[in-house]
């Protein structure tokens, strides 16, 4: 296996669910530059979108947002993977936590070409220390 795995900060935000409000945003961020490893977004309730991100830099992320008048608040710790992609890679991650007896929150795994993968795994905050021994955090 050659992948690297690193703890993150998750930070999610609602912004309007509305035509081009995701666009201001994220031009609102590049302004500040930041740099986002990973970004999803839904629809969330009534007239609302939900953000998740996971910056580069957290502090970065936290004066542009402010700047943009958009409320951050910092959701959890989770873990980024980045991979040469396999079938079952996830999936052996996944076997890692299980074997320590940790129950994995959400997965979020893409292919990122290339031969190459991407994936954020959430597990409960009390289980990030066991979480990053079992995955060998570098």
């Amino acid at each position: 296996m050659n992948e690297t795995v690193v703890k993150v900060d998750h930070y999610s935000a609602a912004i309007a669910n509305k035509g081009g409000e995701g666009a201001r945003v994220l031009g609102a961020l590049k302004d500040g530059g930041v740099n986002l490893i990973a970004l999803w977004a839904y629809p969330w309730k009534s007239g609302k979108a939900q953000l998740e991100m996971i910056p580069e830099n957290a502090a970065a992320l936290v004066k542009a947002a402010k700047k943009a008048g958009l409320t951050v608040g910092k959701k959890q710790t989770a873990f980024f993977v980045n991979g040469e992609d396999r079938p079952g890679a996830v999936g052996e991650l996944l076997a890692k936590l299980a074997a320590v007896k940790i129950n994995v929150g959400a997965v979020e795994a893409v292919c990122g070409g290339a031969g190459r993968y991407g994936a954020v795994i959430f597990v409960p905050q009390k289980d990030v220390r066991k979480a990053a021994k079992a995955l060998s955090v570098s």
